[in-house]
């Protein structure tokens, strides 16, 4: 249906291409299309662990039961094989959560200060509430000190869910529920480390945290190399472990300290040098350098996401699941557990209090603040959050595995498993139920009117950018290319598409020539200036961005010619270079705004992250569409 292109694999030698792949594998899409595959796979992990504990129980107690010990000079950490996974490998998932989180309060919604706040009382209210319930509940009984089973989102299954419902919710929503799971993990490590850590060893403690210091010593030194911080992380959790302290805090610490940030220019094209020296010389040594260069143009928090999220996503949380879900279920068990206080208090908490929680303290804000304090989403898709809130798996799990022991626990993971399945069968409902509701209303409800942040540093003006289309239009796409990027010439087939499919959007096109890879890129953009002097700019713009192999002086010579341009003013307005200075004028606002590489897309002042095919624009414009009725009124008659 719809017409767009495929482009090819990485390539190294394109800096264009490398910089449109970090937008598209580090971006908060990224994440989320991760986590609706590991969504999969860890309820096949939890299916796994039920079947397993159900043929052969004593077979799956003897495997966790399993000790192993690792000892360096008299000193050491012997845990068994369930701890290892739950005390070991669930640090790099809490490392995982912080790097993303660090990445949301750097790169995404919440580098705008003032919209933490939602978020953080939605998701300490998320938490209060349910745990009330759960106490109410258990009110008088012994199992009152598992209220932290209560409490806490699962940040993967949660996404995991949202992504699978692809267009029913807006993705703005995946971004504010991140943000309330973020608050979620910290309030709930915290509670782990002060409420179920066993007797705490001070000193062991003390030297923990001296590790953590000195990271961040090192971080603030500028060293990027992860040996350092590899070597003082494990250190720490090793002093956690001796301090009684669960130690997958280190792991949420060690994430949140890893700065986000796009990748520079100067980095960009330091890089594309060590490249090409090494192909003009392939020696072992270059290669290292260059690869050394390419890694080091992005983030920290880029690298270790890629390096570890999918490990997190695909092996870790499954592992933990087929480690901690295995019940054994009998008819005497389900009968038990379903009038059983822990199991009702699990539930009641997830399924009720979390939405309660959630929904409730975001309204009430929003009342009290007279709109001030808005969620980036409309209140259909808020209750969707909420609902969706109700998985509580992992970390769920993890507090049940402190607090309770024998009957308890299992009563405790029924529970568990029950909100899971309730969160889902409720989120689907609200999502139903949405999408039953008259377009403008759906639209109200999923997009709501709160202001989008802006990425775009330099606003459009049209006395000063090239406009194409109704000036007045409630839908604006900014461009961001280079005549000599072959990725940028794949992508006009698109750009037309989408101005033919779309009769109200207006079309910007700002120069970034990459001059360390194209180096007719700078004289093209000139060319083009050239002929706006003469009200040609859009024609010649059209005929350069579709002659990519003919952008030298004869060329674009004989380009002024074919369009009837008077070539006397022509050649002297490119020998004068009479539009450096309005080139070198986008070049800026690309730096300003974070661009490195081309094309890079707009929509409204937002980035468009990820596939420029003609469906992902498609839908883009149609959300900023919506979205600019809904805030501003504007063109409401389209």
């Amino acid at each position: 249906m719809f017409r767009g292109f495929t482009a090819p694999l990485p390539d190294e030698d394109d800096p264009d291409r490398s910089e449109r792949d970090r937008d598209s594998t580090a971006s908060p899409w990224a994440y989320i299309r991760t986590e609706t595959g590991s969504a999969a796979v860890l309820l096949a992990a939890t299916v796994a662990a039920l079947v397993w504990v159900n043929v052969a129980p004593g077979d799956y107690a003897s495997v966790w039961a399993t000790r192993l010990s690792v000892q360096w000079g008299g000193h050491g950490v012997d845990l068994d094989l369930r701890e290892w996974v739950n005390s070991g490998l669930m640090t790099l998932f809490f490392l995982v959560v912080g790097l993303e989180a660090r990445r949301e309060f750097d790169m995404g919604e919440l580098r705008d200060r003032r919209r933490i706040a939602l978020p953080l009382l939605a998701g300490v209210c998320g938490m209060a509430v349910p745990v009330a319930i759960y106490l109410a509940v258990n009110s008088g009984g012994d199992a009152r000190h598992g209220w932290g089973t209560a409490m806490s989102t699962d940040t993967a299954f949660a996404l995991g869910m949202l992504a699978l419902l692809g267009s029913r919710f807006p993705r703005r929503l995946h971004t504010f529920i991140l943000t309330v799971a973020v608050v979620d993990d910290f309030v709930a490590l915290a509670v782990i480390a002060v409420a179920y850590s066993e007797h705490i060893a001070w000193t062991p403690l003390a030297v923990g945290l001296g590790f953590l210091v000195a990271a961040a010593v090192v971080r603030r030194a500028g060293v990027r190399r992860g040996g350092p911080y590899a070597v003082l992380g494990i250190g720490a959790w090793t002093a956690f472990v001796h301090s009684g302290v669960d130690p997958v805090v280190v792991g949420l610490i060690m994430g949140l300290l890893a700065f986000a940030y796009p990748a520079p220019r100067e980095a960009l094209e330091r890089a594309s040098g060590l490249f090409r020296s090494f192909r003009e010389q392939p020696t072992p040594e270059l290669e290292r350098e260059a690869r050394l260069g390419l890694a080091s143009a992005l983030s920290p928090n880029d690298r270790l996401q890629r390096l570890w999220h999918p490990w997190s996503s695909y092996a870790i949380v499954p592992l933990f699941a087929l480690a901690n879900a295995g019940i054994e279920i009998d008819g005497s068990l389900l009968s038990r557990a379903f009038t059983s206080p822990i199991t009702l208090g699990i539930l009641l908490a997830y399924g009720v209090g979390k939405p309660v929680g959630i929904v409730g303290s975001t309204a009430l804000a929003s009342r009290l603040s007279r709109g001030r304090m808005r969620p980036p989403v409309g209140w259909g898709a808020v209750a969707g959050g909420g609902t969706i809130a109700g998985i509580g798996f992992t970390v769920s799990l993890l507090i049940a595995t402190l607090a309770f022991s024998g009957r308890q626990l299992d009563e405790a993971k029924i529970g568990v498993l029950s909100a899971v399945v309730f969160a889902m069968l409720s989120t689907s409902a609200v999502a139903l139920a949405t999408s039953r509701l008259p377009e403008a209303r759906r639209a109200r409800a999923l997009l709501g009117t709160a202001q989008s942040v802006v990425d775009l540093a330099e606003p459009v003006d049209p006395e000063r950018d090239h406009v194409r289309g109704p000036l007045d239009s409630p839908v604006t796409v900014v461009e961001y290319g280079d005549f000599e990027c072959p990725y940028c010439g794949q992508a006009e087939d698109v750009v037309r598409e989408l101005l033919a499919d779309f009769g109200d959007v207006r079309y910007v096109w700002r120069h970034l020539p990459l001059t360390d890879v194209h180096p007719h890129a700078q004289l093209a953009a000139e060319a083009s200036e050239a002929a706006a002097l003469q009200g040609g700019f859009w024609q010649m713009r059209d005929l350069l961005i579709t002659s990519q192999d003919e952008l030298g002086v004869k060329d674009l010579v004989r380009h002024a010619e074919r369009l009837g341009l008077d070539l006397d003013r022509f050649r002297h307005a490119l020998k004068a270079r009479k539009g450096a200075a309005r080139v070198a004028r986008d070049v800026e606002s690309a730096d300003l705004s974070g661009v490195s590489g081309t094309p890079t897309f707009f929509i409204n002042g937002r980035r468009h992250h990820g596939a420029y095919d003609i469906a992902s624009l498609s839908a883009a414009v149609v959300a900023a569409r919506d979205r600019a009725v809904l805030v501003d009124g504007v063109g409401r008659d389209a």
